[in-house]
Order: structure tokens, then C-alpha cells, then sequence
């Protein structure tokens, strides 16, 4: 068993920049969803309520991050914010310190989506822990809904497209890593996996939502709920959630790559 992608999502609820190797961090893979929307409140806007988030476009071009989307002026933002106030901004439950991007964020963003909202940062000394149910002491994450990173395998997309009347692509669940592999479902009892020379722990199922619904192409959100809709059919646990996935937390660090061997410990 095999890796066969690496992906990272810049800012949050925006597209994935593929990645044939990188380095793993304890919070993640480096630049994974360090940047997030909000609202007035500091609440974090995702694509759940706003679907045309999920087609905006990121790329890395020198020490700024460039993004894009139909017709709009491209803006560009530093790595490294000039500011250093932070606000407390809040994600689900948790409530964490962020950097205020600028004001040519907030209006490129608050122009995009027709609401008002401001970008904000999650540098590299504001940490975030990991739900202590299923972390250990000291293990944190960035503004990722709960888990540094997500693994999916080939076979239960498979599985799942063999249940659909339309396959959607591995792009709905927006995956850090993706494994090949024969038997869906497998990761779902993954409690500790090699990837390379990193070793990863296997800490909770994904629950999915009204998100995987969102086409990636054109950020439409499918009136059939498909694959949300199937995925309940036989996904969907008694204690509630539907379940499509495994959230990881780095337990080393070090370098994976596209086609590094996956080992399974335990």
C-alpha cells in the first residue's frame, strides 16, 4: 500500500494545492489551512454556508501566497503577516489566537462572497491544541476542523462510487493523504501507520457533512445531497455522523512523498 496524493488547502474551504512530498509538522503538513475566513463575531465562514469558497485557487510564488478566482483582481499575501496583534477567532468549540491578514483581504474576500468578513492568519508561534479526548498533552492542530491532518483510500471512494449513480472525486473530502489499497473501509481501524519515515496515530473517524455535497468544479452545491445522501445509507453510526475517513496526528516528524510504502502497526 501505497501514498498516491499529498494535498494542502491554504486557506480554508479553498482548493488544494497537490503536492508530490512534504515535510510533517506536529500541527500538520506546512501551510495546511493557516489561513481561515471570519465574521464579525470571529467565527470562522467556511464553504458550508458560502459553496463558492470551495473554487477559489491558491498558489505559493515567493514569500506570498497568490489567490484567485473568475474575474477578480488576483490578491497576493505575505507569508510572513507585517502585523502582530492577535484576535481571539473560533472554530466549532475551540476558541484560539489568530493575525489579522489586512484590510486588502478583508475587501477582496468581503467583494468575492458579498458578506462582510475579514482573513486572518494562524502563524507559527500561536498553537492550537487537539480535542484532549482523542489527542495527547501538547499535540495541536491549525484551523483544520479537529486533526493536523485527514487519510482516505482509493478503495473506499471506490466503493462508495459503486453506490452513487454519478462517482464523485476524491476532491469532495478534501484528503491530506491518500492511500491506494484493496480493502475499503480498512483505515477505519488504523490506530497507528508508517508513512515513510513518519509515524502517524489513527485518533477518530471523519464525520462528513453538507460540505462533501459542494461541487469542487463549480462550487454548486447538489440539490440531490448526493454523496451525503448515500454515504447515510450505510455509513451513518447509531451514536449520529456519517463516517468517511481517518483524522491522523503526527507522532514523528520528517518527509513523506507520493508513493512512499504504507505500513500499518496497529
Amino acid at each position: 500500500m501505497k501514498i498516491t496524493e499529498i494535498n494542502i488547502y491554504p486557506i480554508k474551504s479553498t482548493r488544494r494545492i497537490a503536492l508530490t512530498e512534504s515535510e510533517v509538522l506536529p500541527r500538520g503538513l506546512p501551510r495546511d489551512r493557516r489561513w481561515m475566513l471570519i465574521d464579525d463575531e470571529g467565527k470562522f465562514i467556511t464553504a458550508r454556508q458560502h459553496p463558492t469558497l470551495a473554487v477559489v485557487e491558491t498558489c505559493f510564488a515567493g514569500n506570498t501566497l497568490q489567490v484567485n478566482v473568475g474575474n477578480q483582481q488576483p490578491l497576493q499575501l505575505p507569508l510572513q503577516p507585517s502585523a502582530n496583534k492577535t484576535i481571539p477567532v473560533t472554530i466549532w468549540k475551540d476558541q484560539c489566537q489568530a493575525v489579522l491578514a489586512g484590510v486588502e483581504a478583508d475587501a477582496w474576500f468581503s467583494e468575492y462572497l458579498s458578506i462582510p468578513c475579514r482573513l486572518v492568519q494562524m502563524t507559527d508561534d500561536l498553537v492550537r491544541g487537539v480535542d484532549p479526548h482523542f489527542g495527547q498533552p501538547g499535540d495541536e492542530v491549525s484551523f483544520a476542523d479537529g486533526f493536523p491532518l485527514l487519510l482516505l483510500s482509493e478503495a473506499s471512494l471506490k466503493d462508495l462510487n459503486s453506490r452513487l449513480d454519478e462517482a464523485v472525486s476524491m476532491r469532495r473530502f478534501r484528503p491530506n493523504l491518500v492511500v491506494d489499497g484493496e480493502q475499503p473501509y480498512a483505515e477505519d481501524n488504523w490506530q497507528r501507520l508508517r508513512v515513510g519515515e513518519v509515524e502517524f496515530a489513527g485518533v477518530k473517524n471523519c464525520s462528513r457533512c453538507v460540505f462533501t455535497t459542494i461541487d469542487p468544479d463549480t462550487g454548486i452545491k447538489q440539490p440531490d445531497k448526493e454523496p451525503l445522501r448515500t454515504l447515510s445509507s450505510y455509513r451513518r453510526r447509531p451514536e449520529g455522523g456519517v463516517y468517511f475517513g481517518q483524522n491522523l496526528i503526527p507522532r514523528s516528524g520528517g518527509v513523506i512523498r507520493v508513493g512512499d510504502v504504507v505500513e500499518i502497526l496497529g
